[in-house]
Parts: C-alpha cells; sequence; structure tokens
C-alpha cells in the first residue's frame, strides 16, 4: 500500500476525472459550463484560489494540458482511451500549462546571507491568491514534477477514461467495477472464440 497521494496529486487526478464515461457509451464532461465549474470547486474547499470569476474554458484547456501530460507520464502504457485521439502535443500542452500558471501575482525578494551575494527569487505577493487556473496547473505542475507521477496508469477496463494512482503492485484498474467490467469483458471474448465455427 503506497502513502496517501499529495495535495498537488489530488488536485490534479480530480481535475483530470471530470472527463468521464457518461453511461451510455461516449464521455461527459464535469466542466461544460459554469454551474459545472462552480460545483467542482465547491468540492474542493482545499483549492486555494480566487474562483470568483474563473472561466471554464480556461480552465478545460489547463485540463486538456494536464491530461496530454498524464499521457506522457503513463508510457509506455497506453493514455485514456478519452484521449487517445485529440492530445495536445507536448509542447503546446507544456506552453498552456506554464502560461495557466504563471497567471498569479509575484514578487521579487531579496535574500542576501552574511557570507554570499544577493540573490532575487520571485515569491507570491502577500495576499494575493492565484486564479483558479493558475491553482490547477501549479497542482498539475506540482502533481507531475513529484514522485506520485510514477504511480500514475490510465484505466483500461471498457467504457473507462480514467486516470488513477497504482496503490499495490498488482492494481491494474481504477476502481473495483473496473476490474469487473474487464473481467466479464475477456471471459464474453474468450466465449466468442470457442463459440466461433472451424473451417
Amino acid at each position: 500500500m503506497q502513502d496517501s497521494p499529495s495535495r498537488d496529486a489530488r488536485i490534479a487526478l480530480d481535475l483530470a476525472l471530470t472527463v468521464r464515461h457518461d453511461g451510455h457509451g461516449g464521455v461527459a464532461d464535469d466542466l461544460a459550463d459554469p454551474a459545472g465549474l462552480a460545483a467542482w470547486v465547491r468540492a474542493h474547499p482545499d483549492l486555494a484560489a480566487d474562483a470568483g470569476a474563473a472561466d471554464p474554458a480556461a480552465v478545460r484547456e489547463v485540463r486538456a494540458a494536464a491530461r496530454a501530460l498524464f499521457a506522457r507520464a503513463v508510457r509506455p502504457g497506453e493514455p485514456s482511451p478519452a484521449d487517445a485521439a485529440r492530445l495536445l502535443p507536448v509542447p503546446e500542452a507544456l506552453r498552456r500549462l506554464n502560461e495557466a500558471a504563471a497567471r498569479t501575482p509575484t514578487v521579487p525578494v531579496l535574500h542576501w546571507s552574511d557570507t554570499g551575494t544577493p540573490v532575487v527569487r520571485t515569491a507570491p505577493a502577500p495576499g494575493a491568491r492565484p486564479d483558479l487556473t493558475a491553482a490547477l496547473a501549479q497542482a498539475v505542475i506540482g502533481f507531475l514534477a513529484g514522485p506520485d507521477r510514477q504511480r500514475l496508469r490510465a484505466c483500461h477496463a471498457p467504457r473507462c477514461v480514467r486516470y488513477f494512482l497504482k496503490d499495490h503492485p498488482r492494481q491494474e484498474w481504477c476502481k473495483p467495477s473496473c476490474g469487473n467490467r474487464a473481467r466479464v469483458a475477456r471471459h464474453q471474448q474468450r466465449r466468442r472464440r470457442t463459440a466461433e465455427p472451424r473451417p
């Protein structure tokens, strides 16, 4: 059993999981409209961001970048079937993610030790909260640069489009119901093969 995922990992995965199977063979988008985005933000009170003027299209761009980079992170495994045909190119995903992360007010901070030379680093402006897209992009960056990324997998159960963190060595699916669907599909495939007429 692995340690529980970091805050960045939870936020990044939850953002990616707003694309989900709709139960009818298609894909649903929980962030398709402002009401969906508002509901998602309310469900994430630990997201320290100004969500007041959040633009659903900008959040969906961050999500598209995150899912493209998740697909890269799970290589040599296959990406989620929801993304396989429409992934952003990695350079474009990186550009979008970094631009969104930069939407945080920062200030230069001077550091000067007794024995060193002055060094300027940037830090968040005091009292400033990043806008929602910046906070999400920063969480995705923190996740992709952190140790939890090594556990990232795409679920390949029939009709599933989720990414998940692998908790134990034998885990293949995001949840037990996906494992059940995959076993049923394999069983049906074996039965069809044995039922085919032989020449």
